[in-house]
């Protein structure tokens, strides 16, 4: 009698790093590679990923929660987090499902805690809470200078028409997104189990391969 071919484990993918380095494009060109290996995985991304934490994404990204301060907001993600792990990334991921994620719990450390000054005791508990164990099998950091990111953004802007008006982080001033930048880099320096840097200072198929090559290195059983 033949034997049931054994599941592959399911993995839990992130993409960090700051505005304009290119994750989204990246989550969805990995969500391809994946496939072509017979890899099934979801697409997802923070804030968001479930009805309810998309509408704190957009309260949050219209600037309405900036007066608050940032441990408000902190906690707000934290929130949209919590839903999102319990609805999305827990099921997905028992049963089998891979899922890769625009963002997950090291933005919030990078953007209200090491950018925005919120307390590390803060961070720590609302990461505890709101991921309940499931914390990623490798998170790729896409590094790139802000003043190139934005240049980018910018000039994709005016090739699709668009007019930039920046969202609430968006909108903050270079210096910031510097302490973002640096904010990130040190995350994946304490975190290196996990953490892969990668710069984003190149084409979107070299980065792609970049990508697949680290995803690869991490998840042997992908190079069967």
């Amino acid at each position: 009698m033949l034997e049931a071919p054994q599941r592959r484990q399911a993995r839990f993918i992130t993409f960090e790093g700051g505005e304009g380095v290119g994750k989204s494009t990246q989550v969805k060109r990995l969500i391809s590679a994946l496939a072509r290996h017979s890899v099934e995985a979801v697409r997802t991304r923070e804030p968001g990923g479930t009805p309810r934490a998309e509408a704190i994404r957009s309260f949050i990204l219209q600037g309405r929660s900036e007066a608050w301060g940032t441990g408000a907001e902190a906690v707000l993600f934290a929130a949209a987090r919590l839903d999102h792990v319990n609805a999305l990334i827990a099921p997905n991921l028992a049963k089998g499902t891979w899922v890769v994620s625009d963002r997950f719990s090291d933005s919030t450390r990078a953007y209200q805690g090491l950018t925005g000054g919120v307390n590390d005791r803060l961070i720590d508990a609302l990461e505890h809470l709101a991921l309940d164990g499931h914390t990623p099998d490798l998170t790729i950091v896409l590094d790139m200078d802000p003043v190139v990111a934005f240049r980018r953004v910018e000039q994709r802007a005016v090739e699709d028409g668009l007019q930039l008006t920046g969202d609430r982080f968006e909108k903050e001033e270079i210096e910031w997104h510097q302490r973002l930048r640096q904010g990130f880099l040190d995350i994946a320096r304490n975190n290196a189990d996990r953490c892969v840097v990668i710069s984003a200072d190149q084409g979107e198929d070299e980065l792609e391969a970049a990508i697949w090559d680290a995803v690869r290195t991490r998840f042997p059983e992908l190079q069967a």
